[in-house]
């Protein structure tokens, strides 16, 4: 297996570009700190380039048939998964996640698009009955919204891409694919698997740059009919204003701040050891860089200090290392500024009081490593209560009644994942039902699948990805009456 880094490029209009006018910035490998690469930036040149020829492509595309669009979408799905070891080490060296992680979401994004391009031959119409003599029929249909701009962050820099590619492409959209800055390499090897998929050459495109700059020009071109977007609460409602502004299409996936609810029967033996073993590990997957990663445990007060030494002993336990170390079971944070941030969740949650339980600090080593940390007993008034820490950082709360628990869990703004354990039925459905957010988890953490819509409530963002929700997003609905000529 290569360990060697692939050089970003852009994708506009047809051509690779290795330069471009805005300039060009470092990409760095999160796990040394160090230069592996240097990413070329879309300047407003090369951004209305883009828009132009996502509208050429949209009317080049939007005419090929829904079979036609599902045989090259499964040709792509297929050679992601033939690349998948070439396209996990780029993946693991620009982002940091262990390899392992980064392989199971390459082929993970294989299967999102293959689904996508099986509801391509699903959009279904409706026909409806005349009321009133003289008019043949009435047809109700779902037609391509239009050229597509979507913007993607850096944590899942192939499935997140993968989302909406697939779905739009499988509408008859063409798309202008914005990846994180950080993480360009992986999106660029996506793309080039649709284009070697026989995508026509226009249907795509993809840019980087200062991500001001891109979003606000994208969002005013006429040419872009949809908004997509995958990010924070902060950034999803500044995009939203601006599609808004210009009446366009939007869909946000946005922060959350996942609750958890652990039972008072899943508190002791092989229970409890099950409970443990999944919430470590799902939170501390992707170094806790995940929106719907389990931040908030709550426990029943009796079982709380068990619990939380427990969870504490087994997140000091993780290996921290390169994710090319096959040792490794956490890697860096992405870049610098993660480190930063928290460090100051940290320091708030220690000056309000809250518990600190194990880590805490930047690891003693090269690159953007932060130790696995936990709290306990957080004041609601401090910030790790408040907002999204994307981080490894895990509180654990206590609470007296279940209904205090859920009371709790639903308190916040935000409403993405959510999760609960219990071996009784009747409980399971109660807080499947009680709970507030657009996925909850009863008994695991696997709420993200290819067949699932993915998305949130409140705050968390607007529509959803995957499943048979996914196309629907980019897509209009169209009513065509005809009546008798004479």
């Amino acid at each position: 297996m290569t360990t060697t880094f692939v050089n970003p490029a852009l994708y506009v209009a047809g051509q690779w570009l290795e330069k471009a006018s805005g300039g060009a910035r470092p990409v760095f490998n999160p796990a040394t700190a160090t230069e592996i690469g240097q990413l070329p930036l879309a300047g407003p040149a090369e951004l209305a380039a883009a828009a132009e020829s996502a509208q050429h492509g949209f009317e080049q595309w939007r005419r090929v048939r829904p079979h036609d669009r599902y045989v090259i979408l499964r040709r792509a799905a297929e050679l992601l998964r033939q690349r998948a070891d070439e396209i996990a080490t780029v993946l693991t060296l620009e982002q940091g996640k262990p390899l392992a992680e980064a392989k199971r979401e390459v082929v993970l994004s294989a299967d999102i698009i293959d689904f996508q391009a099986e509801e391509a031959k699903r959009l279904y119409g409706r026909t409806v009955a005349p009321r009133v003599d003289g008019i043949l029929s009435h047809t109700v249909s779902r037609v391509p919204v239009g050229p597509v701009a979507a913007f993607t962050p850096w944590n899942f820099p192939v499935n997140l891409p993968s989302r909406k590619l697939g779905s739009a492409l499988a509408a008859g959209c063409s798309v202008v694919i914005k990846p994180a800055e950080e993480t360009p390499a992986s999106c660029m090897l996506l793309v080039r698997c649709f284009l070697d998929a026989g995508l026509p050459a226009e249907v795509i495109n993809m840019l980087c740059g200062d991500p001001a700059l891109v979003s606000s020009f994208l969002i005013e071109r006429p040419e872009i009919a949809k908004v997509s977007v995958t990010g924070s609460v902060a950034v999803g409602k500044l995009l939203g204003e601006q599609a808004a502004r210009h009446v366009k299409r939007f869909t946000g996936e946005l922060g959350g701040h996942a609750p958890v609810i652990v039972c008072e029967d899943m508190c002791e033996g092989a229970a409890l050891d099950f409970v443990l073993k999944q919430s470590v590990t799902a939170k501390y997957r992707n170094a806790g860089q995940v929106c719907a990663s389990p931040i908030r445990f709550y426990v029943p007060r009796a079982q709380l200090a068990t619990f939380s030494e427990r969870f504490a002993a087994a997140a000091q336990k993780l290996q921290l290392g390169s994710g090319l170390d096959a040792a490794t079971q956490m890697g860096p944070l992405a870049h610098a500024r993660r480190i930063e941030d928290m460090e100051r969740f940290v320091d708030d949650a220690v000056g309000q009081g809250a518990r600190l339980l194990a880590g805490g600090h930047r690891a003693d080593r090269p690159g953007w490593f932060f130790e696995p940390t936990v709290f306990a007993e957080a004041p609601p008034t401090s910030r790790l209560m408040q907002q999204e820490p994307f981080g490894p950082i895990a509180v654990i709360q206590p609470f007296d009644e279940l209904d205090d628990a859920i009371s709790q869990a639903n308190a916040l703004p935000y409403a993405l994942g959510a999760y609960a354990f219990t071996s009784d039925l009747h409980t399971a459905h109660r807080l499947g039902e009680s709970i507030e957010a657009g996925m909850v988890g009863i008994n695991h953490f696997g709420v993200s699948q290819p067949e699932l819509p993915f998305g949130g409530h409140k705050e968390s963002g607007i529509g959803q990805e995957q499943g048979a929700e996914g196309i629907t997003h980019y897509t209009e609905v169209k009513t065509i009456t005809v009546g008798q000529p004479f």
